[in-house]
């Protein structure tokens, strides 16, 4: 444009873009999950549609990417969940059957006494703990969980309708994203009137939180699932195998841990009886599943995405209650934002170095001075020239 812009003028301009950018969000309010999500898969995948676009178009490089990541995503997932569906149904019955038609052992009369015991000195509280009230409660407890899951699930997926258009609506903006990614970093780069290099900073942060947490603490928690059902399987409970694999992976993303259903469950089937299985299923939990992820973490979750574990835990939480199921990774991803956000603050203001993600070497290292400091507070130490020999 060669129109000339007055200082007024350029300030309407700036007021009209952000009134633009936030109006374009609240019409999008809608799909700000679908948009996320996709942008989540088409920096996942980038690499993998870089090494098609090596050798071919950019149309086949993209629809290329697009049938891996379904054959690599969508397809384990979906059969997954249908699994997981069928065996809710059948396991609230089983449940319920196997409860019934199950004594308790002198061990859990025992502890059936001791409760009974305690509570008969508790003032005001007259109950007895028997067991058919304790059957009834598992049965009961049993279908309650069973019946949420199955719900959480068709929440999840929602109406037929509704997800194929989601699902049409995700591969286009998973495509564009995927293609036009260049541009996209450039405009936002461009539109943060923080500069470029902090939007770097941003970028790279949230980067490998998705990495980390879709990468790393997905198959962790993925790992720790499948060992803790496969625990209860191997201990005597073939009912709802794959229900308890994805019960759990979630408790271990959370990250609450799969040791609040596994360690319990345990206990439950050593108090009926089956004490060999639940001693196994809670020394398993002790020694295996809880060193799974000592073992993979350092291995897979890049040291810029580990925040801390209250953070991590309340990130999770408010992600979910905010963005349902996605917010397990949306939640994080919010939170290195903040977390950064509160990093770049204290390095302009305050003066305090940005944490380096590099791991330290023998030498010791100059400090790296950061563009956006403010001149004239803050100046690097003049270098001393080398004495002569």
């Amino acid at each position: 444009m060669n129109t000339e812009f007055t200082l007024t003028q350029k300030r309407a301009l700036a007021v009209f873009t952000a009134i633009a950018l936030l109006f374009g969000a609240y019409f999008l309010r809608g799909y700000f999950v679908l948009i996320v999500v996709a942008a989540v898969a088409a920096y996942l995948f980038t690499p993998l549609f870089n090494w098609f676009h090596k050798r071919l178009n950019t149309g086949l490089s993209a629809a290329a990417t697009l049938l891996s990541a379904m054959a690599i995503v969508i397809v384990p997932v979906g059969l997954l969940v249908v699994l997981a569906v069928v065996q809710i149904a059948r396991m609230v019955d089983n449940v319920a059957d196997w409860v019934q038609t199950t004594d308790p052992s002198q061990l859990g009369d025992q502890v059936l006494r001791v409760v009974n015991d305690v509570a008969a000195r508790v003032p005001f509280l007259h109950t007895t703990v028997t067991a058919e009230t304790l059957r009834n409660a598992m049965i009961s407890v049993a279908q309650t969980v069973g019946k949420g899951l199955l719900y959480f699930l068709q929440d999840a997926a929602g109406s037929i309708p509704g997800a194929i258009a989601s699902a049409i609506i995700f591969l286009y903006v998973f495509v564009a994203l995927l293609v036009n990614r260049q541009k996209m970093r450039t405009l936002i780069g461009q539109l943060n009137p923080l500069g470029e290099e902090v939007t770097d900073l941003y970028l790279k942060k949230m980067g490998s939180m998705v990495h980390g947490t879709v990468s790393g603490q997905f198959v962790i928690a993925l790992c720790q699932g499948v060992a803790g059902a496969a625990s209860i399987y191997v201990a005597g409970f073939h009912h709802g195998f794959f229900i308890f694999a994805i019960l759990l992976t979630a408790l271990s993303i959370i990250p609450l841990g799969s040791g609040i259903v596994t360690i319990p469950f345990g206990i439950g089937m050593i108090l009926y009886g089956n004490i060999a299985g639940g001693a196994f299923v809670v020394i398993w939990h002790l020694l295996v599943v809880t060193n799974i992820d000592n073992v993979l973490r350092p291995i897979l979750v890049p040291r810029d995405a580990r925040l801390n574990s209250a953070l991590m835990l309340l990130s999770v939480f408010a992600g979910i209650a905010m963005f349902g199921p996605w917010g397990i990774v949306i939640g994080p991803v919010l939170m290195i934002v903040i977390v950064t956000t509160i990093d770049v603050y204290l390095a302009v203001y305050k003066g305090v170095e940005l944490e380096q993600d590099e791991e330290p070497n023998d030498k010791p290292e100059q400090p790296v001075w950061r563009r956006w400091l403010p001149r004239g507070k803050v100046n690097p130490p003049a270098t001393a020239e080398p004495a002569a020999q």
